[in-house]
């Protein structure tokens, strides 16, 4: 049964979070590139709070662009909502010194925690290569951080149909356990559509020795040419049902409303199925989203 969406957590640790009779709700946000942009972005976030999310992450672009406005903005975050804040990190493009510098202003910032990630590679490059002086996988970043910097929860990514990079399966499972054993309290997922490749892989996490919460990332769909293009950069299949849904009308509003539903579907699944929690990404709207966490309420209502 679940009693509340999510509340504001009374302590800084992100095992915390994930707990048994209480369904943590994250939220991801990426910086804008306006200054109206970034008022609009604190409007939304203003308007997402009121339904007590568990923490508000920021993510920023490949190869370590907009990292600043990055901090910037989950700073702002906390001081205007006091919420608690987690600050994506990628190892591109940096030397250890310059991550460590990074965690530093972090931590004076009151940043809560990090998901810590390897990061893609910079526009026109095909493939990554570490920086001289730098780290090449994430693990190692999550093991800088436990090390050095032990205050900050640290999340991981994981992939339910496998990275993109990958050579297999296995291969990536394995790499998703070493940043779990270098010291990760919680993997957040890629965006999937299909609850079968989330439960297939949290089956294939626990079988592995995987124990931290394996957390499903949720993105609402709001307009079909958007999703396909960021689904085949992620390498997501978009289920042929849905795409035939959201193709019947190029409303806006049409669209909005299948991808409503649908998200509504699929999360109510993973919370039968027992999940800890869900982690959104937003795009930075919040007409879905509230829709979604108004929706959840009301489900959970007549559940109880």
């Amino acid at each position: 049964m679940i009693h509340k969406i999510a509340s504001k957590i009374g302590m800084k640790k992100l095992r915390d979070v994930y707990r048994p009779g209480h369904l943590a709700v994250s939220i991801e946000l990426f910086p804008p590139k306006t200054a109206s942009g970034e008022h609009s972005l604190y409007e939304h976030v203003g308007k997402l709070v009121e339904y007590h999310p568990d923490f508000v992450t920021c993510t920023y672009g490949a190869g370590g662009s907009t990292r600043d406005k990055t901090l910037e903005i989950v700073r702002q975050i906390k001081l205007r909502f006091g919420i608690p804040v987690a600050s994506h990190l990628t190892v591109v493009g940096s030397t250890v010194d310059q991550l460590r510098d990074y965690l530093r202003r972090a931590q004076a910032g009151g940043i809560d925690f990090v998901v810590a990630l390897r990061g893609d590679p910079p526009q026109g490059q095909s493939s990554f290569v570490a920086t001289a002086g730098g780290l090449r996988h994430a693990n190692e970043l999550v093991e800088l951080i436990g090390r050095e910097f032990p205050g900050f929860g640290i999340a991981v990514a994981g992939y339910p149909e496998k990275h993109s990079e990958a050579v297999s399966f296995d291969s990536d499972l394995l790499h998703l356990k070493n940043k779990v054993d270098a010291g990760a309290d919680v993997v957040l997922t890629q965006l999937f559509f299909d609850n079968r490749d989330f439960f297939q892989f949290r089956d294939r996490c626990a079988a592995l020795g995987i124990g931290v919460p394996i957390v499903p990332g949720i993105l609402p769909v709001t307009n079909l040419k958007q999703i396909q293009r960021i689904a085949s950069l992620c390498g997501s299949k978009i289920p042929g049902k849905f795409i035939n849904d959201l193709s019947r009308s190029d409303l806006p509003q049409w669209q909005m409303q299948v991808g409503i539903e649908f998200a509504l579907n699929q999360v109510h699944e993973l919370i039968q199925q027992g999940v800890l929690g869900l982690h959104f990404y937003v795009l930075n709207q919040s007409q879905a989203m509230l829709a979604i966490l108004e929706g959840l309420q009301i489900r959970s209502s007549r559940t109880a």
